[in-house]
């Protein structure tokens, strides 16, 4: 498309600010936590969230850098960026971002057919299809190439049986980008395939886990004989592994992927609004020690949100290589950890053990004990790590003894230790 036909970017701000002010309600406070919820009040916001995103469809800035073959706008990062920015201050669908449209959309308009793209990205697009990322097995932590849920061919489809665990939201969403073992003869990169799949097909049964803090979002899905047609199978049968990389690359990406739509700064605004309310709940507003931390933790947040835009201007602009999406990944875990940890050292006694009226200082202690929980999800940080080293700085490959091995003679659990 030549620039003549793309719009202005600061004419699509103004618009955008326009129409933000006139329809959207003001932000109440950061955005989703990892608290426990109630379920009416989570279903509401899903709703919503829903509703939010139609909004944005039919005023024209849903899928802003989607192509318009798909019911997108067809434009460009910068005017993605401009729209996120003013969008601070105001609802936005957040569920319906991460992971619905990177990876899952991510992984539709790169790989599907034009069948499944123009099924599904408008559907998308519109709030009316919510996507998880069924990946993650109980077996196999952040090895997912190394994944048990088999796929067998009965004529014109397939059969599936298997598990997978840690999957955001499965309860109300809607479809699953699944990754399956469909060779077990060859080594496992080489024996995986992607299918995509409604979460409420016969045989589906999804399960929440409730976390240490009462926090019901994460699910685990039994996949018992789910039959699904080859026409919804993603990429090509036993090369699932080349969708998987991308799949990957577009989870690592995560809030900064041109297809996400997010108030700029989220994050860090809503980390300087509640480490403040820490300091001033826990009654330390003049403890130096207090203010010194809290500035570690606001310091923290300014220098992962720069390095994430410097690292996401790279890779689109082609400077970085896209596995360089790890270095972010890898300082966002350090970092929540940090900030969860100087929140708990701020709050004292109040973050263990606390009352009513001893507001954000409260269940910090749980905050902290729950810290570790983004090294863990989307891959830990010593897969970050690993990536970082051999793919970004061209380091030794770490040793695998199941490198070229068929996936059948791999051993797997005691009973073949």
């Amino acid at each position: 498309m030549s620039d003549d036909n793309v719009e202005d970017v600061e004419a699509f701000r103004q618009r955008a600010r326009e129409w933000i002010r006139a329809n959207l309600r003001r932000a109440d406070g950061p955005g989703q936590t990892l608290r426990g919820k109630d379920e009416q009040q989570d279903l509401a916001e899903v709703a919503r969230e829903r509703e939010v995103q139609r909004m944005l469809f039919d005023a024209g800035f849903a899928g802003i850098c989607v192509p318009k073959d798909y019911a997108g706008q067809g434009l460009t990062p910068a005017h993605q960026r401009a729209f996120n920015d003013e969008l601070v201050g105001y609802e936005y669908p957040a569920r319906l971002q991460v992971p619905p449209m990177t990876p899952c959309m991510a992984v539709l308009l790169e790989f599907g057919t034009e069948e499944q793209k123009q099924r599904h990205v408008p559907a998308i697009l519109k709030g009316e299809e919510i996507w998880m990322q069924l990946l993650s097995e109980p077996s196999g932590g952040s090895d997912v190439a190394g994944a048990l849920t088999s796929a067998v061919r009965e004529g014109d489809e397939w059969l599936l049986n298997g598990s997978k665990i840690w999957t955001s939201g499965a309860w109300w969403a809607d479809w699953g980008l699944v990754l399956a073992r469909t060779n077990w003869d060859v080594p496992k990169h080489r024996g995986l395939s992607v299918f995509i799949l409604p979460l409420n097909a016969p045989g589906v049964t999804v399960h929440r886990i409730e976390m240490l803090n009462g926090n019901r979002e994460f699910c685990q899905e039994f996949l018992s004989d789910v039959r699904v047609p080859d026409s919804d199978r993603i990429g090509d049968v036993d090369d699932g592994w080349t969708v998987g990389v991308r799949w990957l690359f577009h989870e690592r990406m995560q809030h900064n992927s041109p297809y996400v739509t997010r108030p700029t700064g989220a994050t860090r605004e809503g980390e300087k609004g509640s480490i403040l309310k820490v300091v001033r709940d826990a009654g330390r507003i003049d403890d130096p020690v207090a203010r010194e931390l809290a500035g570690e933790a606001l310091e923290i947040g300014l220098v992962t949100e720069a390095l994430n835009h410097r690292v996401a201007r790279g890779i689109m602009t082609g400077t970085m290589s896209d596995q360089a999406a790890a270095v972010g990944r890898l300082l966002m875990c350090v970092s929540l950890s940090r900030q969860s940890t100087i929140a708990f050292e701020i709050a004292g006694a109040a973050g263990g053990a606390w009352a009513d009226d001893d507001g954000e200082a409260a269940e910090r202690g749980t905050d902290f004990l729950m810290r570790q929980t983004p090294s863990i999800g989307g891959g830990t940080t010593e897969m970050a790590r690993n990536v970082i080293a051999e793919r970004v700085l061209g380091m030794p490959r770490e040793q695998a003894l199941d490198r070229n091995v068929p996936f059948r003679e791999v051993p797997r659990g005691s009973a073949r230790q």
